[in-house]
């Protein structure tokens, strides 16, 4: 387990905001996921889950947090077949990018639509990350999980998933994605490479995908109600606070100009939710992750 003191939010989160946490534990190797627990306790603080850093919304100042940055590198490798499916396995750490380079390579098709999304696999798979109709959950066959020193798999049967969420009704406690296995089903690679080349443009031309951003901020209330609309509505589309900014392409993206802070991002998203509320009645809730929480 590598150790490092006092890591900076704002070098690994794509909002490119943060404090400083009170250290990193890069995670490489079973020892070290048996090694966790006894860290943690040993650190204090809460334990924060980051892989790329692609939907968080760090505070800034001191923050009572230990990073814990599951490096799972191995695969993507094909471990078999089942039901009519190509199995796939992935370690957590794996860039999403790169997983669907592979899909590509070997005619795997499934997981298109979520080109464009720069998180890594064990963030996709633990917030069911989503685009063009495709959901990361609809295709795992299994996952690893770690929770304290205990580390199992667990069948998509036991698994409960939704609109960016996923749980285990027995892990109450939380949970961490050590490694993924998809189904996906053999295709043309010309087909999936056109495809995803056809998603990645459109998303290009409606969302600022090379923005410091977390992606969405909010969720859609229903899939017949964008949030990004209800924004623009409320006259959220371009609006600017302290170095941030409402993106002009897509008002549900909060991005970064390049001097932003967490203050002023939170206190964007305050004004914003409560224009929503006042204009239409209705309470946008948060898909990007605010920490610490503000419970604490």
């Amino acid at each position: 387990m590598r150790e490092i003191p006092r890591p900076s939010l704002a070098e690994r989160t794509t909002l490119r905001l943060g404090g400083t946490a009170i250290a990193e534990l890069v995670l490489e190797d079973a020892a070290d996921l048996a090694a966790l627990s006894g860290r943690l306790r040993a650190l204090g603080g809460s334990p924060l889950i980051l892989g790329a850093g692609s939907n968080i919304l760090a505070r800034d100042g001191d923050l009572p947090l230990v990073l814990v940055r599951p490096r799972f590198m191995q695969g993507p490798d094909i471990v078999g077949e089942k039901d009519g499916k190509i199995l796939v396995r992935v370690g957590a750490g794996v860039p999403l990018p790169r997983l669907l380079r592979f899909c590509v390579a070997q005619g795997l098709s499934g997981l298109e639509g979520l080109v464009g999304i720069p998180g890594s696999v064990g963030g996709s798979v633990a917030m069911n990350a989503g685009s063009f109709g495709t959901e990361t959950c609809k295709y795992i066959e299994s996952i690893q999980v770690v929770n304290k020193e205990t580390v199992r798999r667990i069948t998509i049967d036991a698994l409960q998933y939704g609109y960016r969420a996923l749980s285990i009704p027995e892990e109450k406690e939380g949970f961490m994605v050590v490694e993924a296995t998809f189904g996906l089903t053999g295709a043309a690679r010309d087909g999936i490479s056109n495809r995803m080349r056809h998603n990645f443009f459109e998303k290009k031309s409606k969302q600022p995908v090379t923005a410091w951003s977390a992606g969405c901020v909010f969720k859609n209330p229903a899939p017949n109600m964008p949030a990004g609309k209800l924004l623009e509505l409320a006259g959220y589309k371009g609006k600017k606070l302290g170095g941030m900014a409402f993106s002009t392409l897509h008002a549900n993206f909060l991005i970064n100009e390049g001097r932003g802070s967490a203050d002023a991002a939170l206190t964007l998203l305050h004004e914003a939710r409560e224009a929503v509320r006042q204009r239409f009645g209705l309470a946008l809730e948060p898909e990007v992750r605010i920490v610490p929480c503000p419970s604490r």
